[in-house]
């Protein structure tokens, strides 16, 4: 077993890790009125600077899970951080809306790669005790709102004071510092499965994820009776009814479909779908709103949300464990997805000539408050009811629920934003409503992701893994206050 020094530095590095990936989604929001202006995007495409990148990880982080499981999580860890250094400076520099999104793409590859492998280190690390994966699990989940607090003040200060190709740019020393520290830190643990890779499951499920989310996003510009936007739905359906059976009939699927029959576990990743379906609509139109409608710059706007994902970021380490510890994570989760949905419903009150310490900061605070409670026990709860065997199958299925989520419920919201005036530019009045529009879509997401939570997980029996998390919680709760 390795020292507690060792776990410690494999710990900080698999942090940074996912630090890093959500940092990658967090820093463009800022940037995204600037590459608007410089690349020539629409107030409708510009969603696509932040789906390029998600759906590629999304849909890939099935792959990626099943790569982990089959060739080792070091060996995946590695190569998803050479890949992310070339996407980065493909974005960087990139002078066409073509050029953007294929760096944005071959980021989110290497994000797919990396995500599941970071989980599966982290289990293969601090798996043998629930108290340790307890504690391993908040500082992982934490490091998500720190990468995305990070992500909006540098984002900030970066695209006011230098340019916006520099939050892309920004990757490739940190991903030279890992390269470099990952065979250090890291164990070199073999591979635990056999059988062979599936390619068709993954191209079918990232072309249908793909394919959903550009006739979503392109049906407010070229209408919804539109024979493109039919086409281009039903061929995402076909694509993804053939993921489906493939995975059914196929020897080495991609996805296991068994798997979800393993309690608790549907349950919890359909938690975390809802959950990026909310929260990413609201922080992309919540950035467009503070520069767009109140004039922030681009370093006022990413500080302006400094406090929010900050809180996220201390509500997951300080505050999720204990109520879990006091409430179990059935309670915990539906509660925060109430939470989240009263902040996102508070929001949509924003008014034109709106203020930011009115109409901004107290729902956001609400809002952060929900997420923080709501996703450490739901993440929690998803990888631990798999078999260990199973983990990095279980990583990327999680993973891939939240990033499913965030494109999917930017992309409906969208449509909404644009049906209520979100296109308008220059036009306050416009703007806000179609602002406000779509913070209520977000909220009503929520909402519905609490009653199917109190729904789903309260009825299923529970695991003795998502017993160990309680009771882990606990344990490490009571460490703390001694």
């Amino acid at each position: 077993m390795p020292t507690p020094t060792a776990r410690g530095g494999a710990l900080a590095l698999i942090a940074a890790a996912q630090f890093m990936v959500i940092m990658d989604t967090s820093i463009i929001g800022v940037a995204l009125p600037r590459i608007q202006d410089d690349l020539g995007f629409s107030q409708e495409n510009l969603s696509w600077v932040f789906n390029a990148y998600v759906v590629a990880f999304g849909g890939l982080l099935l792959l990626g899970g099943r790569l982990s499981d089959l060739f080792g999580a070091r060996r995946l860890f590695t190569l998803g951080w050479v890949v992310l250094l070339g996407g980065s400076v493909l974005a960087g520099a990139a002078g066409t809306v073509t050029a953007e999104l294929a760096g944005r793409a071959v980021q989110g590859v290497g994000a797919a790669m990396i995500a599941p492998a970071a989980l599966t280190l982290l289990m293969t690390v601090f798996g043998s005790s629930p108290r340790e994966l307890t504690g391993a699990l908040a500082v992982y989940g934490a490091a998500a709102p720190a990468g995305g607090t990070a992500g909006v003040f540098l984002g900030g200060l970066i695209t006011q004071y230098l340019s916006w190709p520099w939050v892309f740019y920004l990757n490739v020393p940190v991903a030279v510092v890992i390269l470099v520290l990952t065979p250090r830190l890291l164990p070199a643990a073999r591979a635990g499965a056999s059988g062979s890779v599936d390619l068709v499951g993954a191209l079918t499920v990232t072309g249908g994820l793909g394919a959903l989310v550009f006739g979503v996003v392109r049906a407010p510009e070229v209408g919804w009776d539109a024979p493109q936007t039919w086409l281009v739905l039903g061929g995402a359906a076909v694509l993804l009814v053939l993921f489906v059976v493939s995975q059914a009939v196929r020897r080495d699927p991609l996805v296991p479909l068994r798997i979800f029959r393993t309690p608790r576990l549907g349950a919890a990743n359909l938690a975390q779908l809802m959950l990026g379906a909310a929260w990413i609509p609201m922080w992309f139109f919540l950035n467009l709103y503070l520069q767009q409608v109140l004039g922030f710059d681009a370093f006022a706007s990413g500080a302006a949300l400094v406090p929010m994902t900050a809180l996220v970021m201390l509500g997951m380490v300080v505050l999720a464990p204990r109520v879990i510890a006091r409430f179990g994570t059935t309670t915990t989760t539906v509660t925060g997805l109430a939470l989240l949905g009263v902040g996102l419903g508070w929001l949509a009150l924003v008014r034109p000539d709106g203020s930011y310490l009115v109409d901004v900061l107290p729902a956001t605070l609400v809002a952060a408050l929900g997420m923080s409670l709501a996703f450490i026990p739901s993440l929690g709860t998803a990888i631990s009811s798999a078999a260990p065997s199973e983990g990095g199958l279980a990583s990327g299925i999680v993973n891939t629920s939240y990033q499913v989520g965030s494109a999917l419920g930017l992309a409906a919201m969208t449509a909404v934003g644009a049906a209520f005036g979100a296109t308008a530019l220059g036009d306050a009045v416009a703007l806000t409503d179609g602002f406000s529009a779509v913070f209520a879509g977000a909220a009503a997401i929520a909402l519905v992701g609490a009653v199917l939570s109190a729904v789903l997980l309260g009825r299923q029996p529970r695991t003795p893994a998502a017993d160990g998390v309680d009771e882990a919680s606990a344990a490490t709760v009571g460490a703390d206050a001694r």
